[in-house]
């Protein structure tokens, strides 16, 4: 089984509204008006790396669920590749901070 993080708490968007699309921010992006941001790089990173890890396990269970026979087809390739793109997303975002990293690493001082 796929480990976890931690709990998971997104902000709500500035216009109040879910959006359906799936994403690994999603509903994370904005903040009401009136509330401070006060979110660190590290924490946004944390969220998200949560978020993945919480849609891996999910598309997991409905896979045991389906092989039990209690999950229809679609869900499970719903899941299937919805954490598939969490996981592209989340390794793209590595790729870009250890590129990053590396070019900040090569800078002069």
């Amino acid at each position: 089984m796929i480990g976890g993080i931690g709990a998971l708490q997104f902000k709500p968007a500035i216009d109040g509204a879910d959006s359906a699309a799936p994403g690994l921010l999603q509903g994370g992006v904005g903040t009401p008006a009136g509330e401070s941001v006060g979110s660190s790089f590290a924490e946004v990173l944390s969220h998200a790396a949560t978020k993945t890890v919480k849609t891996l396990q999910g598309a997991e269970q409905m896979s045991i669920q389906a092989l039990k026979g209690d999950a229809d087809t679609r869900q499970v390739v719903d899941a299937v590749l919805s954490a598939q793109q969490a996981l592209q997303t989340t390794i793209a975002i590595r790729d870009k901070v250890v590129s990053a990293y590396l070019e900040i690493s090569r800078m002069s001082i």
